[in-house]
């Protein structure tokens, strides 16, 4: 069978579906390539990426409901309790009811929490400049919309 131009469009489309090469699989080899940097930098405070993310919206937000956490880190709430009791047994967040009804529990920083704050984002830039090298402003901007765009096409 000789190859004609509407086969070359469809065996490179279905070369691209395949892992490694496809789109999902790359994008998943760069999370966890993130993941892995980001851990080592981490390593020596004894956090993981996910306290990172957790301590990063009490930063922004500090007093948030459980239930907010979880929606702003697209999150289960099992997941997420595990994570708040090993941040509280180390000293890094406290929980209180809230004054008003009594089945929320918000989420503070301790002062060690806040103290944190100061130290950390200078090690997720550190990793963002290492995965970003010669990548310019315009074409980090770009990607992130990109990557913006499809979470929204897939929420």
């Amino acid at each position: 069978m000789v190859p004609t131009s509407k086969n070359s469009v469809a065996l490179e489309s279905w070369q691209q579906t395949r892992a490694p090469y496809n789109l999902g699989y790359r994008i998943k080899l760069l999370s966890q390539l993130l993941y892995r940097k980001f851990t080592e930098r981490l390593e020596p405070y004894g956090l993981t990426p996910f306290h990172w993310v957790i301590l990063c919206c009490l930063w922004e937000e500090d007093g948030l409901p459980t239930s907010t956490i979880g929606e702003r880190l697209k999150q289960v709430g099992g997941t997420l309790t595990g994570v708040l009791d090993r941040m509280e047994e180390r000293g890094l967040v406290r929980r209180e009811r809230d004054s008003r009804d009594r089945r929320i529990w918000r989420i503070w920083l301790t002062d060690a929490g806040k103290e944190l704050e100061s130290i950390l984002p200078d090690l997720a830039v550190e990793v963002r400049e290492q995965a970003m090298q010669g990548i310019s402003h315009a074409e980090r901007e770009q990607f992130a919309r990109i990557i913006n765009q499809a979470i929204a096409n897939l929420s």
